[in-house]
């Protein structure tokens, strides 16, 4: 079964840091192997939430865990090819 890590409406520089720590501190402590972060209700984002996307997937790999992403925001999806990072980005398969 998979943990899902849900992501606020905005996510933006001035957000990141508040974002992610709660991120991190449940990938850190949370039984769980495969874990899933959902940004379906993501509206208002800038480079940071690819920031804090990145961060969580370096500290899931730390700590042996998977990481996959729901309903990324198409715009967020370009972006993140844009950048050139859209593989470490995995998405959840659907139906799962």
């Amino acid at each position: 079964m998979d943990t899902v890590l849900a992501l606020p409406v905005e996510l933006t520089h001035r957000q990141a840091s508040g974002v992610l720590e709660p991120l991190l501190q449940g990938l850190r402590a949370g039984p769980a192997l495969h874990w899933v972060i959902d940004a379906g209700a993501l509206r208002v984002f800038d480079s940071s939430a690819l920031a804090v996307l990145l961060e969580c997937r370096r500290e899931a790999l730390a700590c042996h865990k998977t990481l996959a992403i729901k309903d990324l925001p198409p715009a967020l999806a370009g972006m993140a090819a844009l950048y050139g990072v859209e593989s470490l980005l995995p998405a959840q398969a659907a139906g799962a």
